[in-house]
């Protein structure tokens, strides 16, 4: 099969979102390149406008178009370093961090940034794990995601319930009240949850539908209907509203939050999709399931690239740039990817052990990445979350640290510093009853990661 395959099939969808696209993007950033940072003349006076109203000052009716575009790079400038002192916290700020983080954001934004953050991992401070166990989680807890300021974590579970905590103060802030109907389970069972830059809008994967909710009051604002059969995963683009989703009915959806519409399907895989992911280009990454293929959706050029690895299902995929990216499955092997390459840069093969029980390897359930860094994290249900070293250019991976947990490893992330990993920990795979380990605890626990530089 081809490494690289055009899709005739999508090309009247692909028609109707391009211009759908072009539209909106002619009308939002019309003469301004993507790469620039400083606005263009006619954007620029606007703002312009705007800063003189609010200071009155009639000097600058007399500025030059230069000086106008330097003012606005002062006013560019001086966000950053907003920005970057609420990050500092407690912290001291320095200039350099503004410089800092301007080469950073051009680095991530063309998939070569890069941080070593496993070597500081010291150790897991185990007591101050914390664990939410509410009675919200009477079932098995499927899935999280984490607000981008890191102050607000939502959950999930089978029985379709809820729940927001607030991570400064470990309180449950906010849940939906569990619902008994007549309908059908599968109908309430949420597989995945995911948050929009700005925390707007909260996309939940229940049953067949995607309901978009609000981010701070967990009320419904829209329900996307259009997949046959589960939704298996969301994800929203990086720093857009815009949505990308999977099924068990082997198809890719393209949604806009913004219109609260749908733009396209996209269709290649052979067998029920079992997770995506997306960073901030406009494409997205999905794992196959029983047909043993990643695929990466390059969406305006209406193509696909296919990975061949694994030798049994493919159940999680995680981005560790726009590079870079990782899987697992049943056969119980991690694969690290580059995107130029049709087989793995590195395999490591029973990265979770044996089962005694079968003499079959551990599955992988869930796998996290540190964005842009040399950390992953894999889970199954062996009892260990275990921590890896991405080393040799993605070439090769060492486990570095093993976490005790037991129970399903159903979804995990860290937080966006690298400080805690956070797990969603179930007495049931996420996707299914197969198994039910009865002495595991349903809940939520964040585990902090003790850097070698700090003390307790």
């Amino acid at each position: 099969m081809s490494f690289f395959i055009r899709e005739g099939q999508n090309k009247k969808l692909s028609g109707i979102k391009r211009k759908f696209s072009d539209k909106k993007s002619t009308k939002k950033f019309k003469k301004q390149p993507e790469n620039e940072e400083i606005s263009s003349d006619s954007d620029f006076e606007s703002d312009q406008n705007n800063l003189n109203d609010a200071e009155e000052s009639s000097e600058d009716e007399n500025l030059t178009t230069q000086e106008r575009r330097l003012k606005l790079a002062k006013v560019y400038l001086e966000e950053i370093k907003r920005q970057e002192e609420k990050r500092a916290e407690e912290k001291e700020f320095h200039e350099s961090n503004v410089s800092q983080r301007l080469k950073d954001d051009l680095l991530e934004q063309t998939g070569r940034l890069h941080k070593n953050i496993a070597d500081t991992i010291d150790r897991v401070d185990v007591e101050s794990i914390h664990r939410w166990k509410t009675k919200c989680n009477r079932d098995a807890v499927t899935c999280i995601v984490l607000s981008k300021d890191n102050d607000t974590l939502y959950s999930a579970t089978k029985s379709g319930v809820i729940t927001m905590y607030s991570l400064k103060t470990k309180q449950k802030t906010h849940s939906l009240p569990f619902k008994k109907v007549k309908e059908p389970q599968e109908k309430l069972h949420i597989r995945d949850l995911s948050i929009s830059f700005d925390n707007k809008f909260l996309a939940v994967a229940q049953g067949k539908n995607i309901i978009i909710r609000d981010g701070k009051s967990l009320n419904e604002v829209h329900i996307f209907k259009g997949h046959s059969t589960d939704v298996t995963g969301v994800v929203f683009r990086q720093d857009s509203h815009q949505l990308f989703s999977c099924s068990n009915d082997r198809s890719v959806k393209v949604w806009s939050c913004d219109q609260m519409s749908y733009i396209e399907t996209l269709f290649g895989h052979q067998s029920g999709i079992t997770s995506i992911d997306a960073l901030f280009r406009e494409r997205a990454i999905t794992s196959g399931g029983y047909d043993c293929t990643l695929r990466v959706w390059k969406i305006p050029e209406d193509s696909q690239l296919i990975y061949n690895g694994h030798s049994g299902s493919i159940d999680c995929v995680k981005l560790i740039n726009e590079q870079t990216f990782v899987s697992g499955g049943n056969d119980g092997s991690l694969h690290v990817w580059g995107s130029m390459k049709k087989k793995p840069l590195c395999t490591i093969k029973n990265a979770h052990g044996i089962d005694s029980t079968n003499d079959l390897p551990n599955w992988i359930v869930c796998i996290a990445a540190l964005l842009n860094s040399d950390l992953v994290a894999s889970g199954s249900y062996d009892g260990f979350i275990r921590l890896w070293k991405v080393t040799d250019s993605f070439r090769n991976m060492k486990q570095i640290l093993e976490i005790p947990v037991n129970g399903f490893v159903n979804q995990m992330m860290f937080s966006q510093n690298g400080d805690y990993l956070i797990a969603a920990i179930g007495r049931e795979h996420r996707s299914g009853r197969w198994w039910n380990k009865t002495d595991a605890v349903n809940s939520v626990i964040i585990i902090p990661l003790v850097k070698k530089n700090k003390k307790n």
